[in-house]
């Protein structure tokens, strides 16, 4: 991306938000090639277009339906069909379930509306779009790591991560994919019982309190997943 002007896409239904991102990522050097309120219309952008990083909120109101449409649809498709854009998701739902939800489907990067400013969301573009992964600030269960955090840091040896040995590196790893304690022990020819000390070890030296906020930390820390589970 160096030298290269970032090309975005937004999925964002509220008309003063979309065009106030529009002119903030414009004045940042940035090139916004699609702004759009619903999902149909964005993808067929994303598609003509191939954008570097695409921006979507979760809640889109369509008018004449009672119900709000999900943007997780759209980052579904994403993940499916265009895996070289990368997903950055703003908005104001705080449930960590929903945030484990958008990274499982493969988004790079979640913000909180309602706890960034204007700098801050150009900044998250520029990382995401480097390869980063972002997560919201004030998460109960994360690790002392504040904020945006480059990737290249979190899956290095030091941090958090650096507390683990290589094979809580591995079991961290194989939870992140959804893997469940018969099928790691499978996967790496070690016993049950063995996979339960190591998680056992893992929540000692990282802190959290299920096994749903381990793997969403392992999200946060860039754990490697292995390539099939």
């Amino acid at each position: 991306m160096v030298g290269e002007r970032i090309r975005v896409a937004i999925l964002e239904d509220q008309q003063v938000f979309r065009e106030c991102l529009v002119a903030v990522l414009e004045g940042a050097g940035m090139e916004v090639v699609a702004s759009c309120a619903q999902t149909a219309p964005f993808l067929a952008r994303v598609r003509e277009a191939t954008p570097d990083v695409a921006m979507l909120d979760l809640r889109l109101e369509v008018p004449g339906r009672d119900e709000a449409a999900s943007g997780l649809t759209a980052l579904q498709c994403l993940h499916d069909f265009y895996p070289g854009v990368k997903s950055l998701v703003m908005s104001g739902n705080q449930e960590t379930q929903l945030v484990e939800q958008c990274l499982s489907v493969g988004a790079a990067g979640y913000l909180w509306k309602q706890s960034v400013g204007l700098n801050e969301v150009v900044e998250a573009v520029r990382r995401v779009a480097r390869g980063e992964r972002l997560l919201p600030v004030g998460l109960a269960w994360t690790s002392p790591l504040q904020g945006f955090q480059p990737q290249q840091e979190v899956v290095s040896t030091g941090g958090e991560l650096g507390k683990l040995t290589l094979r809580e590196r591995e079991v961290l790893g194989y939870i992140a994919a959804g893997a469940d304690n018969l099928k790691i022990a499978a996967c790496l020819g070690i016993t049950e019982r063995t996979v339960k000390a190591h998680i056992t070890s893992i929540y000692k030296k990282l802190g959290p309190e299920n096994r749903t906020q381990l793997a969403v930390l392992a999200c946060q820390l860039g754990v490697q997943r292995p390539a099939t589970v």
